[in-house]
């Protein structure tokens, strides 16, 4: 077994609950996040064949499948140990004393809604919510950024390349919690023996990616190797940068004619904005009803620069629409609304920078 050991700290406030809603340190989520971006090296190492990946991922993350049928392992412990030096609350209980305290994150004008809302509340809504005029967490205490912890790793050498990608993943665009696509539980893990995480950058085609229905790359322009990453100029706090991103996310969303409604609840057909993510509040499509649920494949992430200052990373993580919203029928649709995404980001008064990695 391989060990390593690393500083977890959080640069945004992060909603990392347990079965009580109660914000927590703990090493379940952690996991889950270290399997996600193992499949991504996976893919990136060793091809997309699925069943491959899991009878693998099954051996090295554990798996209650008893089914020996086909040559499946049976039923198996994971053989990665993972460890926090504590298990302690989180010591954001009070919305309003989230540090860096004496700042504030604005409200901001959404098109669609009469009122300014909290680019906050707009970007956390469900672990935050609106009451006694303003934000407040719903429940329980949060972790605070700047709040860290000692992560402790052991891995079979057998698994060590691919493990050591996944945490490189994790390190530039993994982020933990609640709402954490849109930036809350970024993180940086910093080892604690001296030597870097190295990776390399798994790109794809982001049109082949739409090949397959589970994130396994980060996206990059057709006939290039330009990778679908964009970054924010620097801010001195997380509200800051929240708060750009807040913007920038409304403005993608509602932006006209590619994103405009022409349509209200219980719609006869799907709208470009309906394959951004889905329900979309009093703009449902009438064959997929209220239950189906479609995550935006573009993500957020706050780095930490070497001076401190945080910038705001946006990455396309493209793949192809559960079945259940019978993407194949509007495949060319579907492309429409990510190039307009794409071509958007692009535009000089976002203030964007694409990055290499």
């Amino acid at each position: 077994m391989l060990k390593r050991c690393f500083e977890m700290k959080f640069l945004t406030p992060a909603f990392l609950g347990d079965a009580e809603q109660k914000g927590v340190w703990r090493t379940p989520p952690i996991k889950a996040l270290l399997r996600q971006w193992w499949r991504v090296a996976y893919a990136a190492r060793r091809g997309f064949d699925v069943a491959a990946m899991r009878e693998a991922e099954g051996i090295l993350f554990g798996h209650a499948d008893g089914n020996t049928a086909n040559g499946r392992a049976a039923a198996r412990r994971s053989e990665i140990r993972l460890r926090l030096d504590n298990w302690n609350q989180g010591s954001l209980t009070d919305w309003a004393n989230a540090k860096p305290q004496g700042t504030s994150m604005p409200k901001i004008k959404h098109p669609e809604v009469a009122a300014p809302v909290g680019s906050d509340l707009y970007l956390g809504f469900g672990p935050l919510e609106y009451r006694q005029g303003g934000t407040k967490l719903k429940k329980n205490a949060a972790l605070q950024a700047g709040e860290s912890a000692k992560l402790s790793l052991a891995w079979p050498d057998k698994d060590d390349a691919l493990i050591r990608h996944a945490l490189w993943l994790m390190d530039r665009f993994g982020t933990l919690g609640g709402r954490s696509r849109n930036g809350w539980g970024s993180f940086t893990l910093k080892p604690q023996d001296g030597e870097a995480l190295q990776g390399k950058l798994p790109l794809r085609d982001w049109k082949e990616c739409l090949m397959l229905d589970w994130p396994h790359a980060i996206g990059k322009d057709n006939n290039d190797n330009n990778a679908l990453i964009w970054q924010t100029t620097p801010f001195d706090d997380w509200r800051q940068a929240m708060t750009a991103l807040a913007k920038l996310k409304i403005e993608l969303r509602t932006q006209r004619p590619q994103f405009s409604f022409t349509t209200g609840k219980n719609a006869p057909r799907t709208e470009g904005r309906h394959w951004l993510s889905y329900p979309v509040t009093n703009h449902s499509v009438a064959a997929w009803g209220n239950n189906l649920r479609l995550p935006n494949s573009l993500r957020f992430k706050l780095r930490q620069k070497p001076d401190g200052k945080l910038v705001g990373v946006i990455f396309h993580v493209p793949c192809l629409p559960p079945a259940q919203f019978q993407p194949e029928k509007e495949k060319q649709a579907i492309e429409k609304v990510w190039e307009d995404v794409h071509q958007f980001l692009d535009k000089p008064e976002q203030s964007l920078t694409r990055i290499p990695e």
